[in-house]
C-alpha cells in the first residue's frame, strides 16, 4: 500500500473545494491546479466532482469555450461554502495535532537516547 496515495485520497476533496471556493473551475482545470501541488491522476478527481453535486456542495453549469466543446463548470453552493470551511478548521486541528505527536515523540526519543546512551556504553 502507497501510503502517500492514501494521504492524497484524503485530502482531494478538502484541495478541490479550496479550489472551487476561490473560483469556478471545470475539471481539467481543477486537475492542473490541483497537480501543482500534490501529484493527482485526473481520474480520481471526475468520481469526487460527481460526488460533491450529489450531495450539494457543488452545481454545475456549462460554459461556451473558444478551445473546443462547453466545459462544465463547478461552482460551490452555500453548503458546500459552509463545508468546505468545516473542512479546512478540522484539516488545520488534524495537522497541528499531528505534528504535536511527532515532536513529542522525536523530543521524547531523542531524550532517552541522551539519558540512556551513556549508560548503556559503560556496560
Amino acid at each position: 500500500m502507497d501510503i502517500n496515495t492514501q494521504f492524497k485520497k484524503g485530502v482531494l476533496e478538502l484541495c478541490v473545494l479550496v479550489l472551487i471556493q476561490k473560483n469556478d473551475r471545470y475539471g481539467y482545470e481543477l486537475a492542473e491546479a490541483v497537480s501543482q501541488h500534490i501529484e493527482v491522476a485526473e481520474g480520481a478527481l471526475y468520481p469526487l466532482l460527481r460526488k460533491l453535486v450529489k450531495d450539494g456542495y457543488c452545481t454545475t453549469y456549462l460554459q461556451e469555450s473558444s478551445e473546443g466543446p462547453p466545459r462544465k463548470y463547478y461552482k460551490l453552493t452555500p453548503e458546500g461554502a459552509l463545508y468546505s470551511q468545516k473542512l479546512i478548521v478540522a484539516w488545520n486541528d488534524f495537522v497541528r495535532n499531528v505534528a504535536n505527536l511527532i515532536e513529542q515523540a522525536s523530543s521524547r526519543a531523542n531524550l532517552d537516547r541522551f539519558m540512556f546512551a551513556p549508560a548503556l556504553s559503560r556496560g
